[in-house]
């Protein structure tokens, strides 16, 4: 693999800014790498569409990332993992990773007596995807899963040690601990900023497993693998663009990111109009 394709950046998209706390895990791996991330602010959540709406929007995020010449593309977001990855890799020949496979193959990895909790959107836990990779690689595993629907505000307002946060982390909660898990997948990228809570609120003894995190090791072994790894010394540059900038957004983007952010640029319109 020569020194050029080495160098391309890796597409990272979400439907907001969630998608971020991936990007710091591939980061903090990977520093070397150069990153462009789109956020589809301005048609955020994806968690409320339905599954065809997804997979559209989807489609066009991941359009906009190849078209600046990405060498991978990794979907930061679990509604669109859940439902988009197929659409996505028959259209493109460049690596796909989402957020599904690699959070549960970490996890099956992790649990010691067979019990994996899964918590996310909506739109995640309706569609069983963690809960389907997870049976299809192991049908003996005991799956319990649990919308955590206001965590995703909670996360945004920074309310990660706030007596609010946690007296709704046990109501949540409560059900998964009374199943006796000792893994708990964080099934959307907006869930890791309140780690410290749900590992309070579910004990030292549950394994709590960022996808995020098994997303940039899968990542960087797809890298390793096809030559493909840029060996620079140097830092990598990164490009942030959304379709929309609001109110509070950077201050939000650089507390899920976990530093400064110069500039995010708003994406062209028409990058996002249907494509075929």
């Amino acid at each position: 693999m020569n020194f050029y394709t080495r160098t391309l950046p890796i597409g990272v998209f979400d439907s907001g800014i969630g998608g971020l706390t991936v990007v710091k895990k591939i980061d903090d791996l990977l520093p070397a790498e150069n990153v462009i991330y789109f956020g589809d602010t301005a048609r955020v959540p994806y968690g409320t569409k339905s599954n065809e709406t997804v997979i559209e929007y989807a489609l066009q995020d991941a359009e906009l990332l190849f078209e600046k010449n990405v060498k991978m593309i990794v979907v930061a977001c679990n509604t669109a993992s859940s439902v988009a990855i197929p659409a996505l890799k028959e259209k493109y020949s460049i690596p796909i990773i989402g957020m599904i496979e690699p959070g549960t193959k970490h996890a099956l990895n992790s649990t010691k007596n067979g019990k994996i909790g899964v918590i996310g959107t909506n739109a995640t836990i309706n569609n069983k995807a963690y809960s389907i990779e997870l049976l299809k690689h192991d049908s003996k595993i005991e799956v319990f899963e649990k919308a955590c629907p206001l965590f995703v505000p909670l996360a945004e307002e920074g309310w990660v040690d706030h007596k609010a946060t946690e007296l709704i982390a046990e109501e949540y909660l409560l059900e998964l601990k009374e199943k006796m898990i000792d893994t708990l997948i964080l099934g959307c990228t907006h869930y890791p900023i309140l780690a410290n809570v749900i590992q309070k609120v579910m004990g030292e003894n549950v394994t709590l497993i960022d996808s995020g995190t098994a997303a940039a090791r899968q990542i960087e072994e797809l890298l390793i693998a096809r030559g493909n790894r840029n060996t620079s010394v140097q830092k990598g540059a990164s490009e942030f663009f959304v379709s929309d900038i609001s109110t509070k957004f950077k201050e939000v983007a650089e507390r899920f990111l976990g530093r400064p952010v110069q500039r995010f640029e708003k994406a062209e319109a028409d990058k996002l109009r249907t494509r075929s």
